[in-house]
Protein backbone atom coordinates (compact mmCIF):
# COMPACT_ATOMS: atom_id res chain seq x y z
CA UNK A 1 0.00 0.00 0.00
CA UNK A 2 1.14 3.34 -0.74
CA UNK A 3 2.23 5.68 1.64
CA UNK A 4 -0.38 8.76 2.21
CA UNK A 5 1.36 11.98 3.52
CA UNK A 6 -0.90 14.35 5.08
CA UNK A 7 -0.35 18.18 6.06
CA UNK A 8 -2.09 19.39 8.79
CA UNK A 9 -2.57 22.80 9.72
CA UNK A 10 -4.49 25.42 11.16
CA UNK A 11 -5.00 28.29 8.58
CA UNK A 12 -6.45 31.87 8.74
CA UNK A 13 -7.96 32.62 5.67
CA UNK A 14 -5.46 35.24 4.30
CA UNK A 15 -2.95 31.92 4.97
CA UNK A 16 -1.16 32.90 7.96
CA UNK A 17 -0.31 29.98 10.39
CA UNK A 18 1.48 32.06 12.53
CA UNK A 19 4.26 34.45 13.41
CA UNK A 20 7.18 32.04 13.59
CA UNK A 21 6.67 31.24 17.38
CA UNK A 22 2.72 30.98 18.37
CA UNK A 23 -0.36 30.36 16.22
CA UNK A 24 -3.32 33.07 16.43
CA UNK A 25 -5.83 30.90 17.29
CA UNK A 26 -6.28 27.81 19.68
CA UNK A 27 -9.54 25.76 19.67
CA UNK A 28 -10.00 22.87 22.43
CA UNK A 29 -11.89 21.01 19.86
CA UNK A 30 -9.16 21.07 17.14
CA UNK A 31 -6.17 20.37 19.75
CA UNK A 32 -8.59 16.84 20.33
CA UNK A 33 -8.98 16.05 16.72
CA UNK A 34 -5.11 16.72 16.44
CA UNK A 35 -4.20 14.47 18.74
CA UNK A 36 -6.69 11.94 17.33
CA UNK A 37 -5.97 11.99 14.31
CA UNK A 38 -1.95 11.96 14.53
CA UNK A 39 -1.84 9.24 17.64
CA UNK A 40 0.25 6.46 16.46
CA UNK A 41 1.47 7.53 13.14
CA UNK A 42 5.19 9.68 12.64
CA UNK A 43 4.93 13.53 12.33
CA UNK A 44 7.34 15.55 10.39
CA UNK A 45 7.93 19.33 11.45
CA UNK A 46 10.53 21.71 11.49
CA UNK A 47 12.73 22.69 14.47
CA UNK A 48 10.55 26.13 14.76
CA UNK A 49 7.57 24.58 15.39
CA UNK A 50 8.98 21.16 17.35
CA UNK A 51 10.52 24.37 19.85
CA UNK A 52 7.22 26.30 19.98
CA UNK A 53 4.95 22.63 20.69
CA UNK A 54 8.07 22.66 23.22
CA UNK A 55 7.97 18.93 24.17
CA UNK A 56 7.91 15.52 22.33
CA UNK A 57 4.20 14.76 21.62
CA UNK A 58 3.34 11.27 23.61
CA UNK A 59 2.23 8.12 21.23
CA UNK A 60 3.56 9.11 17.80
CA UNK A 61 7.48 9.55 16.77
CA UNK A 62 8.17 12.90 15.89
CA UNK A 63 11.03 13.94 13.15
CA UNK A 64 12.49 17.24 13.46
CA UNK A 65 14.10 18.41 10.38
CA UNK A 66 16.47 20.93 11.06
CA UNK A 67 19.87 21.64 9.37
CA UNK A 68 21.85 21.64 13.20
CA UNK A 69 20.90 18.19 14.21
CA UNK A 70 22.95 18.92 17.69
CA UNK A 71 20.20 21.63 18.77
CA UNK A 72 17.87 19.08 19.02
CA UNK A 73 17.68 17.20 22.50
CA UNK A 74 15.84 13.72 22.09
CA UNK A 75 13.25 12.42 24.52
CA UNK A 76 14.49 10.63 27.42
CA UNK A 77 14.63 6.82 27.42
CA UNK A 78 11.71 5.50 28.57
CA UNK A 79 9.18 8.14 27.13
CA UNK A 80 6.00 7.57 25.20
CA UNK A 81 7.17 10.02 22.89
CA UNK A 82 10.64 8.81 19.94
CA UNK A 83 11.79 11.40 18.45
CA UNK A 84 14.86 11.77 15.57
CA UNK A 85 16.30 14.19 13.28
CA UNK A 86 16.78 14.69 9.67
CA UNK A 87 18.54 16.96 7.63
CA UNK A 88 15.99 17.41 5.22
CA UNK A 89 12.72 17.15 4.84
CA UNK A 90 12.84 14.42 1.80
CA UNK A 91 14.79 12.00 4.16
CA UNK A 92 12.28 12.82 7.14
CA UNK A 93 9.97 11.57 4.89
CA UNK A 94 11.73 8.60 3.81
CA UNK A 95 11.79 7.62 7.19
CA UNK A 96 8.58 8.24 8.09
CA UNK A 97 7.29 6.22 5.40
CA UNK A 98 9.55 3.07 6.54
CA UNK A 99 7.70 3.38 10.01
CA UNK A 100 3.95 3.72 8.77
CA UNK A 101 1.32 3.69 5.80
CA UNK A 102 0.02 6.96 7.32
CA UNK A 103 2.62 10.18 7.78
CA UNK A 104 1.53 13.89 8.80
CA UNK A 105 3.79 16.92 8.16
CA UNK A 106 2.89 19.23 11.04
CA UNK A 107 4.39 22.78 9.82
CA UNK A 108 5.99 25.27 9.51
CA UNK A 109 5.62 26.96 6.46
CA UNK A 110 9.08 26.03 4.70
CA UNK A 111 8.20 22.25 6.00
CA UNK A 112 4.90 22.66 4.07
CA UNK A 113 6.36 23.63 1.01
CA UNK A 114 9.55 21.14 0.45
CA UNK A 115 6.94 18.43 1.38
CA UNK A 116 4.12 19.47 -1.17
CA UNK A 117 5.48 17.36 -4.15
CA UNK A 118 5.19 14.84 -1.67
CA UNK A 119 1.44 15.30 -0.26
CA UNK A 120 -0.91 13.48 -0.91
CA UNK A 121 -3.39 15.46 1.12
CA UNK A 122 -4.59 17.80 3.25
CA UNK A 123 -6.01 17.82 6.98
CA UNK A 124 -6.96 21.18 7.89
CA UNK A 125 -8.74 24.00 10.27
CA UNK A 126 -9.96 26.75 8.12
CA UNK A 127 -10.65 29.91 10.18
CA UNK A 128 -12.55 32.65 8.29
CA UNK A 129 -10.84 35.44 9.80
CA UNK A 130 -7.50 36.74 8.47
CA UNK A 131 -4.55 36.89 10.99
CA UNK A 132 -1.61 38.84 11.36
CA UNK A 133 1.62 36.85 11.39
CA UNK A 134 4.55 35.84 8.65
CA UNK A 135 4.84 32.22 8.41
CA UNK A 136 1.89 30.96 5.70
CA UNK A 137 0.20 27.84 4.52
CA UNK A 138 1.23 27.34 0.29
CA UNK A 139 -1.80 28.29 -1.60
CA UNK A 140 -4.49 25.70 -2.24
CA UNK A 141 -4.87 25.57 -6.29
CA UNK A 142 -8.18 23.87 -7.24
CA UNK A 143 -6.57 22.46 -10.20
CA UNK A 144 -4.61 20.29 -7.97
CA UNK A 145 -6.53 19.97 -4.75
CA UNK A 146 -10.09 18.54 -4.25
CA UNK A 147 -11.98 19.58 -1.22
CA UNK A 148 -13.90 15.84 0.06
CA UNK A 149 -15.18 16.92 2.96
CA UNK A 150 -15.90 19.74 5.34
CA UNK A 151 -17.33 19.55 8.78
CA UNK A 152 -18.09 23.21 10.31
CA UNK A 153 -17.74 23.77 13.36
CA UNK A 154 -18.31 27.07 16.13
CA UNK A 155 -15.76 29.44 14.41
CA UNK A 156 -13.67 26.90 12.01
CA UNK A 157 -14.03 24.13 10.12
CA UNK A 158 -12.58 20.91 9.36
CA UNK A 159 -11.51 20.75 5.72
CA UNK A 160 -10.19 17.81 3.81
CA UNK A 161 -8.45 17.90 0.62
CA UNK A 162 -6.65 14.88 -1.89
CA UNK A 163 -4.57 15.82 -4.52
CA UNK A 164 -5.78 15.51 -7.99
CA UNK A 165 -3.48 13.09 -9.60
CA UNK A 166 -0.33 11.26 -8.42
CA UNK A 167 2.10 13.04 -6.03
CA UNK A 168 5.84 12.47 -6.22
CA UNK A 169 6.91 8.90 -4.93
CA UNK A 170 8.95 8.87 -1.94
CA UNK A 171 12.27 6.92 -2.19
Amino acid sequence: MATKVVAIAIVASNGVLGDGEKQPFSFAEDWARYKRVTLGHPMVMGRATHDAIGRWLPGRTTIVVTRTPSVVSLPPAGSTAVGLVATSVEEALAVAAGLDDVVYVAGGGEVYRQAWPWLTELDMTEVPVAAEGSVTFPEIDPEEWMEVRREAREGFDFVGYERRGTAAPLV
